[in-house]
């Protein structure tokens, strides 16, 4: 058992955590065995998130004054915490996925650039792409007009140079 000391420091620490994080998912777990554990720890990371198992009433404390307050108040049953600072439909693919195969694990609330959301939205969040593919998306967007151009250009360059050819061959622009 922690003493008050420690339990303060824990309080503390997450407190400094939650004040700079903007993308939140709040799950509650029964009965994971430590291979689901580690499981579900290795997507968080690879997802670029971090993972943390908190007692109700220290992450009620440590929320206050913070933009997940609301999201940890009144808290029931075994609670963790999963957050990230870069991309949040990445984590919620990772935990989605990994709750597909895992009932007990399930979502209690969320926070997605400082606003709350509720357990549906983070199903609607995890069927988005990701970032990246988002970013390549768009990027092909505004490539492809000036591909285009370029191949208009291209081919208009090599018909004339076709024309000239052919009237050189024909000797059409000798005197």
């Amino acid at each position: 058992m922690k003493n008050r000391d420690d339990k303060r420091k824990d309080v503390e620490s997450l407190h400094q955590e939650l004040e700079q994080i903007q993308h939140l998912f709040v799950a509650g777990f029964q009965k994971l065995r430590v291979q689901q554990d580690f499981e579900l720890r290795k997507a968080i990371r690879a997802a670029g998130g971090r993972y943390r198992v908190v007692k109700n009433n220290l992450a009620e404390k440590a929320s206050e004054g913070t933009k997940a307050e609301k999201q940890l108040q009144g808290l029931v049953g075994m609670t963790s915490l999963a957050y990230t600072q870069t991309d949040p439909v990445a984590l919620a693919k990772a935990l989605t996925t990994y709750a597909k195969f895992n009932p007990t694990f399930t979502f209690k609330a969320g926070m997605v650039e400082g606003r709350a959301i509720d357990i549906g939205a983070i199903q609607e969040l995890a069927s988005l792409p990701s970032r990246e593919e988002m970013l390549a998306k768009l990027l092909y967007l505004i490539q492809a007009p000036a591909q285009r151009l370029v191949s208009a250009l291209a081919g208009v360059g090599r018909n004339l140079a076709v024309v000239v050819d052919q009237g050189c061959k024909e000797n059409k622009f000798s005197s």
